[in-house]
């Protein structure tokens, strides 16, 4: 992905980037740029991201991935032209959006409260949890693809950014700058992830930066939490530009 992504600037004649930034996914993109391409980047900032899943992240994208692959519709990728695993991607996308949120959150937008149209069936969706889990499979079948999804979930699986280095020499010579961004709540990237991205920064020398967000929304946060994480980014960024010009590659 990041190499797409280097061909696509040198393709546009840019030679040094101001940031590269993402969270989740993308935090691991950046990470990437940080490691293969630190001369094309003056700042970097990864936001709730991991330098390598655990098993326990492993293991909840196996069940979204097994999730499709049961579904008889899927016909081992083979499904264009015909039925596609609806069911099978709609019960991935509620495993995964359960990780994204946190007790808190789920609690404080739904509680235990009963849905007023609940199905007469007492396996079906009853509370409101439900039915919002069950709404969010349905809405995501609509716009993505199931074999994307499996190979987008085995790509972040087999990311592992250290790769036989350790946390001391992973980014020496890095010399951009960078912000890690985590937050409280988040489950599924808990903060020691982050940390751990601060710490191989810092023993490597890198001018770095480290903020954790307190927040109810869990892993969903790095998308919710837009007024505190731009004042944050304004702020680098501001550091990070302040004094550059044109002829100081």
């Amino acid at each position: 992905m990041v190499k797409a992504q280097v061909k696509l600037i040198d393709h546009l004649g840019i030679e040094k980037l101001l940031a590269v930034i993402g969270g989740s996914m993308g935090g691991m993109q950046v990470l990437q740029w940080m490691v293969t391409y630190p001369e094309h980047i003056r700042s970097a900032i990864p936001i709730a991201t991991t330098m390598k899943h655990t098993p326990q992240q492993i293991a909840f994208n196996e069940v979204g991935r097994q999730a499709i692959i049961a579904d008889p519709s899927w016909k081992k990728g083979h499904y264009y032209g015909f039925a596609v695993p609806s069911k099978g991607l709609a019960v991935a996308r509620m495993i995964g959006h359960i990780t994204y949120m946190s007790d808190a959150s789920m609690a404080e937008k739904f509680g235990r409260r009963i849905k007023e149209d609940k199905e007469p069936f007492k396996f079906g969706a009853e509370f409101e949890v439900e039915g919002y889990l069950h709404n969010r499979g349905d809405s995501f079948v609509k716009r993505f693809d199931a074999n994307s999804y499996l190979y987008v979930t085995k790509a972040i699986d087999y990311f592992n950014i250290l790769n036989g280095n350790n946390l001391a020499t992973i980014f020496k010579g890095l010399k951009a700058k960078v912000l890690v961004i985590s937050f409280k709540s988040d489950w599924l990237y808990p903060s020691y992830q982050s940390q751990d991205i601060m710490k191989a920064c810092k023993l490597a020398g890198v001018d770095t930066t480290y903020c954790e967000i307190n927040s109810t929304y869990g892993h969903d946060s790095f998308l919710l939490e837009t007024e505190q994480e731009n004042q944050l980014i304004k702020h680098f960024l501001n550091t990070v530009s302040n004094g550059y010009d044109r002829g100081n590659k």
